[in-house]
């Protein structure tokens, strides 16, 4: 049954900025997966650019929140059940917190390490370590946990989201998808 649809939709910027931090989560996914491969040719290529990545996504996050803060999002369907709404803000609530968290812990775990491996943004912008770590490798190994069962939290959450979406666009026929999409009006 389709609900009420909606035709508000968020403004250009926020639309760019979900789309590239979208594209970059991925990346660092697949990135991710990679450099962990012996098989894998240019490995120490890969860790800089899936560090590059969490960077950009750290920053890119900050920007996307400071907006988010200052224009409301459009109001969800006044024929969405409440379960539903609920699980869309906790949903995007535990995204915002691993957009922020996930570089911060990968940055903590190359911050604590003892290699003398420095990260290089880009190939440019040297990145200093975060003050105050230790280089430890007990340190390191309980930041590279955090950071891989948020890697996985992260690959849940998207398949969800996706999976939703989806679910909107095709079953319910509510208008939710066409909301963030800069394609569709």
């Amino acid at each position: 049954m389709a609900g009420t649809t909606h035709s508000a939709r968020y403004t250009r910027v926020a639309i760019v900025l979900h789309w590239t931090i979208a594209l970059l989560i991925i990346g660092l996914i697949v990135f991710g997966l990679l450099m962990t491969k012996e098989w894998m040719p240019n490995r120490f290529a890969i860790y800089q650019l899936h560090k590059s990545f969490g960077i950009t996504v750290l920053a890119l996050s900050i920007v996307r929140l400071i907006w988010r803060l200052r224009h409301k999002p459009p109001a969800l369907p006044d024929a969405m059940p409440g379960w539903q709404q609920r699980a869309s803000h906790l949903t995007h609530g535990v995204f915002y917190g691993l957009m922020f968290v996930m570089p911060l812990l990968g940055w903590a775990m190359v911050s604590a390490s003892d290699l003398p491996i420095p990260t290089v943004l880009f190939g440019v912008v040297p990145l200093p370590d975060l003050p105050g770590l230790a280089q430890s490798e007990a340190l390191e190994a309980r930041f590279k946990a955090l950071h891989e069962i948020g890697a996985k939290l992260f690959i849940g959450l998207i398949v969800l989201h996706v999976g939703a979406a989806l679910k909107h666009q095709f079953i319910d026929r509510d208008g939710v998808l066409r909301r963030m999409l800069p394609i569709l009006r």
